[in-house]
């Protein structure tokens, strides 16, 4: 039995090292496929009379030391013959020819991972691969003795030898052939030091971090022309020589809408917030392309840069656009054990006009419990009261005449019902519509001014109050999150003030205030261990609490406030102890997002709230708390959200415990 050691492979070496090292550090990693096999086991294909299936094995060729798993993983990747174990050739001859077709991918990445000294041999049937020669007949003859009764074993025998680890690291300038200056490159950026493991992904990622760094200082064509590994057998170490052409440092040049797309370019346009002249930037380019993904009717942006420099030394940008499809129907549905069931329904046009134009159709119905803090028992006990629901249109015309600034319009016709527990609540009927222009300074930060009208009923035990509310409204955004539905790291933060005078026609002059802002920090690079907060303020001024409609007054408790009370449950009590709403709002909420698996999470969270009847929040009423543990199943939309929260200090009523569930994540 003959082994491949690495004294035989010391002249193959010499010549192939070099140049097997440079192409695996200098071009992509390998592609990863999917194992699904994995998940269910590595069971083989059962025995046939037409087929060889086979079983393979990785082994440390030390019986009493396990292989390492990353290793082993990598091997795994590496191999055809692992790939494709559920596929088994029809004879003994494919078999032993896909097997020597995974010696050099084998060798290989026992290089990648820094042991540059391994040995390795391939047995099928017991029998061993012949390395250098022909293979003898007989290990074919040996696999074919399986035929229709086992699986044949395979086993790769692996000797990794020492890890080699880094000596030095020189990081040149390809054009002065000079060592960069501590100023021109930290040597944190460098993420390689000596005694770390001779990896070949470590030195792709120091070059990608060299990249990234030049690029970050406007130096958009940097790119790594050459890497020289050096492998010094005798002391286990490798020496790396890095040459880095940053190019011209240039800004910006002409921004250009291309694609297949039926969408006017000046609207795309109007959402890449580049100038000609800026100063080249890699994360705003990132920006652009998430920014131009907020038009519903984009499905993808590719931002092309330049090869190479125009005339005026700058760099052009070119977005190409795909659209979506222009229709879309969607439904949803939540529920909680304290507020009842939900579902939503929605259908819109993405395009309307060729200008991305947005016109939104939304409808959702909803039962409130009606008794006891429940919801219905059965269906026979169901009346027609205990419907809410609320109908919306919403518009929106983005990038109106190519400038920054979108046209917004908004009506809704609602039936609401809070529920006649025993906390109370209140029933309403209105009509609102609004209009607005929103101006976006970057890909982050928004104003709006607009004007909004509403007339409507309210009833709770305060009485009964009809008004007709018509006002101003301006409202600041700010979002810096990096998801949607799951931010891990940024700011959102939104605050809006509406004012309804008396001479613009409200039968009651009030001024409405409200601000949100919540914040997300991830601790580990992966964003599996995230923090997130969140704080809300609100205020109503201008007129007594009796006279303010139910709807404009402020509540707390809920799914999306305090968790663990019910939804609108928290508040000042009326004079037979009944909530009846404040002029103002206090709410936090602090949450530990764990990800303990890919698509399996766990929340532990932390809410406190309530309402207040001064029109700024005095905590004159004693704050509710509640505190709980979520499940989150992460999918490509976003996460299932199931959340069990419990009230820390209830209320004679109040239940012990309340489950949630929902898509997206809390706040």
């Amino acid at each position: 039995m003959r082994v491949l050691r690495s004294a035989e492979w010391r002249d193959v070496r010499r010549i192939a090292i070099g140049c097997c090292l440079s192409a695996a550090l200098l071009g992509p990693s390998p592609a990863l496929a999917f194992d699904f096999f994995g998940l269910f086991g590595d069971k083989p294909p059962a025995a046939s009379q037409h087929a060889l299936p086979y079983l393979i094995e990785f082994q440390s060729a030390e019986s009493s030391r396990s292989l390492d798993k990353n290793l082993k993983e990598s091997l795994e990747q590496a191999s055809t013959l692992y790939r494709t174990r559920q596929d088994p050739p029809p004879d003994g001859e494919t078999l032993v020819r896909r097997a020597e077709g995974d010696l050099a991918p084998l060798i290989d990445a026992l290089w990648g991972a820094g042991y540059y000294d391994a040995a390795l041999r391939i047995e099928i049937g017991g029998q061993p691969l012949s390395l250098g020669r022909t293979t003898p007949p007989g290990v074919a003859r040996a696999a074919e003795s399986f035929r229709a009764r086992e699986a044949v074993p395979v086993k790769v025998i692996v000797e990794p030898g020492p890890l080699f680890k880094m000596r030095t690291i020189s990081v040149i300038d390809a054009r002065t052939r000079r060592p960069f200056s501590d100023e021109q490159l930290p040597s944190r950026i460098v993420k390689l030091k000596a005694g770390d493991p001779a990896r070949a992904a470590d030195i792709r990622a120091a070059q990608a971090a060299l990249v990234d760094y030049f690029r970050s200082l406007s130096y958009p064509l940097t790119k790594v022309t050459k890497v020289r590994p050096v492998v010094l057998h005798r002391d286990d170490v490798m020496d790396v020589d890095i040459a880095v052409d940053t190019g011209p440092r240039a800004p910006f040049g002409p921004v250009t809408v291309s694609g297949k797309s039926d969408i006017d370019p000046k609207v795309v346009r109007s959402m890449i917030y580049i100038e000609p002249g800026d100063p080249y930037s890699p994360a705003a380019v990132a920006a652009s392309r998430k920014s131009v993904l907020k038009l519903p009717a984009i499905s993808s942006v590719r931002m092309r840069e330049a090869s190479r420099l125009d005339a005026n030394g700058q760099l052009p940008i070119d977005a190409e656009v795909t659209d979506r499809k222009p229709h879309v129907v969607g439904l949803s549905a939540r529920y909680s054990t304290l507020d009842g069931p939900a579902l939503r329904a929605y259908w819109q046009h993405r395009n309307l006009f060729g200008g991305a134009e947005s016109l939104r159709l939304e409808g959702d119905i909803f039962v409130p419990p009606r008794t006891n803090t429940r919801a219905l028992d059965n269906l026979k006990d169901f009346e027609l009261a205990d419907l809410g629901g609320r109908f919306r249109a919403s518009f929106v015309k983005p990038g109106l005449y190519g400038t920054r600034n979108d046209l917004l319009l908004d009506g809704m016709i609602e039936r609401d019902n809070t529920g006649g527990d025993i906390f109370g609540g209140y029933s309403s009927k209105r009509v609102v519509g609004s209009a607005a222009i929103r101006h976006r300074f970057t890909d982050t930060f928004s104003t709006q001014f607009g004007v909004t009208g509403e007339r409507g009923t309210t009833s709770d035990s305060l009485g009964t109050v009809d008004y007709s509310l018509f006002g101003v409204q301006a409202a600041v955004t700010y979002d810096s999150t990096d998801r949607l539905l799951d931010p891990t790291r940024g700011i959102r933060a939104t605050g809006t003030v509406t004012a309804y005078p008396e001479f613009l026609g409200s039968s009651v002059g009030i001024v409405e205030s409200k601000a949100q802002a919540s914040t997300y920090y991830a601790i580990d690079e992966e964003a599996r261990y995230v923090l997130a907060g969140r704080v809300g303020l609100g205020s109503v001024s201008g007129a007594s609490l009796g006279d303010i409609p139910s709807t404009h007054r402020f509540y707390a408790g809920g799914g999306g406030s305090v968790r663990g009370y019910r939804f609108r449950s928290l508040s000042p009590l009326g004079p037979t102890g009944e909530v009846i709403g404040g002029r103002s709002l206090f709410e936090a909420s602090l949450e530990a997002r764990v990800k303990i698996t890919d698509t399996i999470g766990l929340v532990p969270f932390f809410d406190a709230g309530g309402a207040f009847e001064p029109a700024y929040p005095d905590f004159s009423q004693p704050l509710r708390y509640s505190a709980g543990l979520g499940l989150r199943y992460y999918t490509a939309v976003g996460p299932i959200r199931v959340d069990v929260a419990m009230p820390l200090n209830r209320r004679p009523g109040d239940n012990r415990w309340a489950l949630y569930i929902g898509i997206g994540q809390a706040f």
